[in-house]
């Protein structure tokens, strides 16, 4: 066994101290030896504490360092993530918060220029899909059609013209032709612009996203325009809506001012099952609120409430979406439509977006204005699968 054992003066100091009584009572070396396990111990928790501190110190500093990190990561063109930030997108942030006469000769030769036409630089693929990511977000109609990309002015789709036909025949008569016959439908893509603007201070100011609030502003923007258009456009400059285009069958209402409940079971079953079984149904707000209301022969509602997360609320078991754009209920007007709008619309997003930056015409005004266009379009290639409620007799 160890002995621990103090200085014969420490020893006699401490014992010292004591009561007469305690002193007479102890032996000398025992006391000592427990005093110097009681030191022992004082001492490793002395050395236990000041590692711990250290430790903890430490880590303070590796907080300190990944706050650090992520600042600079959330700046725009931020190289926190290493080669994960492209040049291209690096450049194109510090194009919107500089411009091309402040930037670095590397960077600027990495932007890529747009249509010498228009001027401007085209933005990064990362940019571009933010955006696109927005107005699908944004948009009821980009959530209900099918959403495709292309590179050129226009897309060519096939398109039925004429079913096969069939016929009853005999052991050895001469069969008929029944092939289908197709044609083309193209559906152009149209031109987009519209400009935003951001304070200089907002631009100078290193800790804020500059791509973010653009694109931000952009989807905004973009899609003010985009949603009139897919629904009510007539295809002039713009894409053509499905309420506007043909071989849409139109169903009367039965009543020029109140929406009818058995014009709508009606309407939803005279399509078709594989359209109707994944058909959805459109309306505004105004019209929704009414809706809501209706009830059938047996006093039920037919608007049922969506009692489970993440699930839309239907309207005679198909689900409902609220377009601001659609029509409100009045005489002759079309304020409901229904089917399957994934085969019936197709919307296609030109890849390439250009922006330009402008330092001059707000200057007075403390702000940039950045200029920007793309290129979409948009046309019913189903009209099949699609109903239209007219508010007629």
């Amino acid at each position: 066994m160890k002995h621990h054992l103090l200085s014969s003066a420490a020893a006699a100091s401490l014992i010292g101290s004591l009561p007469l009584e305690t002193r007479s009572a102890v032996p000398t070396d025992e006391f000592a030896e427990a005093i110097a396990a009681v030191e022992e111990l004082r001492a490793g928790f002395t050395g236990f504490q000041t590692r711990a501190e250290q430790q903890l110190g430490g880590i303070a500093d590796i907080t300190a360092r990944l706050d650090d990190l992520e600042t600079r990561m959330n700046r725009p063109g931020g190289s926190g993530g290493g080669d994960d930030v492209t040049l291209e997108h690096r450049a194109f942030s510090n194009f919107l918060r500089l411009g091309d006469n402040r930037m670095d000769a590397e960077e600027v030769r990495a932007l890529v220029v747009g249509d010498d036409t228009k001027g401007g630089y085209l933005a990064p693929q990362e940019f571009v899909a933010e955006v696109v990511k927005g107005l699908i977000e944004i948009s009821p109609v980009r959530q209900a059609a099918r959403v495709g990309s292309t590179s050129a002015g226009g897309v060519i789709l096939p398109k039925r013209t004429g079913r096969p036909t069939a016929h009853w025949v005999g052991e050895d008569e001469e069969r008929q032709e029944t092939g289908s016959t197709y044609g083309q439908l193209e559906i152009p893509v149209h031109e987009a612009a519209c400009y935003v603007d951001v304070s200089l201070r907002l631009l100078e100011d290193s800790a804020i996203n500059v791509d973010a609030e653009v694109a931000s502003d952009l989807v905004e923007e973009f899609g003010r325009i985009e949603g009139p258009a897919f629904i009510n456009g007539d295809g002039v400059k713009k894409p053509e809506g499905f309420m506007q285009a043909a071989g849409i069958q139109e169903f009367n209402n039965g009543h020029a001012a109140n929406i009818q409940p058995d014009a709508l079971i009606k309407m939803m079953y005279s399509l078709p099952a594989a359209y109707r079984n994944s058909g959805s149904w459109m309306m505004n707000g105004t019209t929704l609120g009414i809706v809501r209301t209706l009830k059938d022969g047996q006093g039920n509602y037919l608007w049922q409430p969506s009692y489970q997360a993440g699930q839309p609320s239907t309207l005679l078991g198909r689900p409902v979406i609220d377009a601001v754009d659609m029509a409100n209920i009045a005489a002759d007007a079309f304020p409901i439509a229904f089917g399957d709008f994934n085969r019936a619309y197709r919307i296609y997003d030109r890849v390439q977006l250009s922006i330009l930056r402008d330092p001059y015409t707000q200057a007075s005004k403390g702000l940039v204005r950045f200029h920007a266009r793309r290129r979409v379009g948009g046309g019913t290639v189903l009209g099949e699968a699609l109903r239209k409620l007219k508010m007629a007799a």
